[in-house]
């Protein structure tokens, strides 16, 4: 069985007082990408509309796939893995630098008996999305701003998805202060904050 976890680079609409808003992004998406290098029988890759392409390709590690979608969109990554052959999917924000490799595994272990399961971010919309592939026909649009709960009434049934634990992803000034420095890595967004 083939398994992938996607870093999603999507707009990041805010960024530190002082901290330029194209580096802060990469460093963000970066420190995502670093965090897959912990998990393991997982194959890493990226997911980018073509106007993201040199960011993707300046995080990427070598040989790491990049997916160049039409929008930056869950849906649009959940099927441009599936067309390269990936039995399941977990498709990521890129903008939770801190976030535990646990939580990864607990978003995919329920779509062993479930088509789809979703982990919230704290503040609204998703952290993440994970997906038998193909994603079930009934599966709408899917965006990181989507309500867990709205995707749950979507499916024939609410139990076809699983909602796995929240975290928080960087998006305003209070989101900084949920940073763990305990949790190890996200090292190029904590030089950024601490340069600042």
């Amino acid at each position: 069985m083939r398994r992938a976890v996607v870093i999603l680079l999507s707009p990041v609409g805010w960024s530190p007082p002082g901290t330029d808003p194209a580096t802060w992004r990469a460093a963000l998406a970066e420190d995502m990408v670093d965090l897959l290098a912990t998990l393991s029988q997982l194959e890493p890759a990226i997911a980018a509309a073509a106007e993201d392409l040199p960011l993707a390709r300046s995080i990427a590690w070598p040989d790491m796939p990049i997916h160049t979608l039409p929008e930056a969109s869950v849906s649009a990554a959940l099927s441009a893995v599936a067309a390269d052959g990936y039995d399941q999917a977990a498709v990521l924000a890129a903008d939770a630098p801190d976030l535990p490799g646990l939580l990864i595994g607990k978003l995919l272990r329920p779509i062993t008996t479930r088509p789809v399961a979703v982990a919230p971010a704290h503040g609204g919309g998703l952290l993440g999305v994970a997906a038998r592939l193909p994603a079930p026909d009934w599966l709408p649009p899917l965006e990181l701003t989507a309500d867990p709960e709205l995707l749950r009434a979507a499916a024939p049934r609410r139990a076809l998805v699983a909602v796995t634990p929240a975290w928080h992803r960087l998006r305003g000034p209070a989101d900084l202060a949920a940073l763990d420095p305990a949790v190890e890595g996200w090292e190029t967004t904590r030089s950024l904050l601490t340069a600042g």
